[in-house]
């Protein structure tokens, strides 16, 4: 049994000075005590030639497992070191929802020679289940759903179990269909064991239950499983057909996945990166994002060099100048960031969002108005010229203004061009805060100070 009261860092320590010293045994005995997710969290925090040894010591029979908890990039490098025989081995046995996941990863030969080992049933629900998008309900939905028909008894559908001798896993309550396959409603376990046998699945069942379209996005699911408070939910097709249900543990993972993509985006990076990759492959992914952020300071600096007569003569204006960029980034990435979580969670729409437009104008300005005066004062005090305090206060609570407009304009046109906010959105917004901050505060100096 697992050690819950052992970190990971603790793990990771073991396993490290184990594998240095090739002490093997002291290696299974950690991974002996692990869930699959744990090992896969383990291989993710290794370098890849521990990562490799570690993966070489996995017991097979939980290698599938542990390839449905990595990131696609660690799961490509583990991929690659296993054989064809050892690929097979480890995906044999997965459910389709969780075979589909990995399915794109193989090498064409091990997945060509996989579809031919299935039997047609098989083989023809993993084809349905790839021919959805990737983050789509049909991707994310078991097959192995109950469904049992309206107008028969209690006592049929209790002798149907019994014949079936085994429920799926987290199954709770039966889906209800009509002889066409049409979803009606759910009957709940504790309804069918607690009632009468003579009664009829109709006179027990719920149906006020909602279904889910199998082409809707992940994230809508996610959505409505958190506002719905549900366990699981049943998956049909346009015409209402059954197809399947979404359980709660898959719908934690979409969750998790978003959580981990809209941190890393907002950095520029890819949520799968692996954290131990190699240098050149990830000195090339974020030269992309190092590359656009120098362009707009290039433009910021292009700015500061259009005022270099007035720095030169005012020395003061050089050394508060960062101040008024810094004070505007700052207010901008809140309102950005809010903005942005709004956006995921639906809250944001065409009928609100000149609302909160307005209201962030007015946050911009308050908070303008206040910090403006606090660094007003001490300009003064420290470069004794009134001028000074009066026209950095101004430039203050300009580029606040702006960047408060920014913060929610900025995502909402990313949105509606169908690029995701949280991926270029902070770029985007410094560079606004920087021209503007820095325009604002030179110009006003070069106009009443010279």
């Amino acid at each position: 049994m697992t050690d819950t009261t052992e970190t990971l860092e603790h793990r990771l320590s073991r396993i490290h000075l184990a594998l240095e010293k090739e002490q093997l045994e002291q290696v299974d005995d950690v991974l002996s005590d692990l869930e699959p997710a744990e090992v896969a969290l383990l291989l993710e925090s290794l370098p890849p030639a521990a990562r490799i040894s570690l993966w070489e010591r996995v017991p097979g029979e939980i290698d599938g497992e542990v390839l449905l908890h990595v990131h696609d990039e660690v799961r490509g490098t583990l991929i690659d070191d296993m054989d064809h025989a050892e690929i097979v081995a480890a995906t044999t046995g997965l459910d389709t929802t969780d075979l589909a996941e990995i399915f794109e990863d193989l090498p064409q030969q091990v997945a060509a020679d996989m579809l031919r080992s299935m039997d047609a049933l098989q083989r023809s629900r993993l084809q349905e289940t790839l021919s959805f998008e990737e983050d789509s309900a049909g991707r994310l939905m078991r097959t192995d759903t109950i469904a049992v028909r309206a107008d028969v008894s209690l006592e049929t559908v209790r002798r149907f179990l019994r014949w079936k001798e085994a429920v799926p896993d987290n199954t709770h309550m039966l889906m209800v269909v009509d002889r066409d396959g049409r979803f009606v409603g759910v009957l709940p376990l504790a309804r069918l064991i607690a009632n009468d046998p003579e009664m009829a699945v109709a006179d027990l069942m719920d149906s006020e239950v909602d279904s889910i379209q199998v082409t809707m996005k992940s994230t809508d699911v996610a959505t409505l499983f958190q506002t719905h408070d549900l366990t699981s939910a049943p998956v049909v097709d346009e015409s209402g057909l059954l197809l399947g249900r979404i359980i709660i543990d898959d719908i934690v993972d979409v969750i998790r996945e978003n959580s981990e993509q809209a941190l890393m985006n907002m950095a520029g990076l890819d949520e799968e990166e692996d954290l131990f990759a190699p240098v050149m492959p990830s000195a090339k992914r974020r030269a992309v994002w190092l590359g656009i952020n120098l362009l707009t300071a290039f433009l910021a600096a292009w700015v500061i060099g259009r005022f270099e007569a007035a720095l030169d003569q005012i020395v003061a204006l050089a050394v508060l100048m960062p101040i008024v960029a810094s004070m505007g980034g700052i207010a901008g990435s809140q309102t950005l960031t809010l903005a942005i979580r709004g956006l995921a969670l639906g809250q944001i729409s065409r009928t609100n969002s000149q609302w909160l437009l307005r209201k962030e104008i007015g946050i911009a300005a308050l908070n303008g108005v206040l910090w403006s005066l606090v660094v007003a004062v001490l300009a003064v005090l420290w470069f004794n010229s009134i001028a000074i305090g009066v026209i950095i206060a101004a430039a203050l609570v300009i580029n606040m203004l702006a960047a408060g407009v920014a913060g929610i304009v900025i995502p909402l046109m990313l949105k509606r061009a169908g690029i995701d906010p949280a991926l270029s959105g902070s770029v985007i917004l410094t560079t606004v805060t920087d021209v503007v901050g820095f325009m604002s505060f030179l110009g006003l100096a070069t106009v009443f100070l010279l």
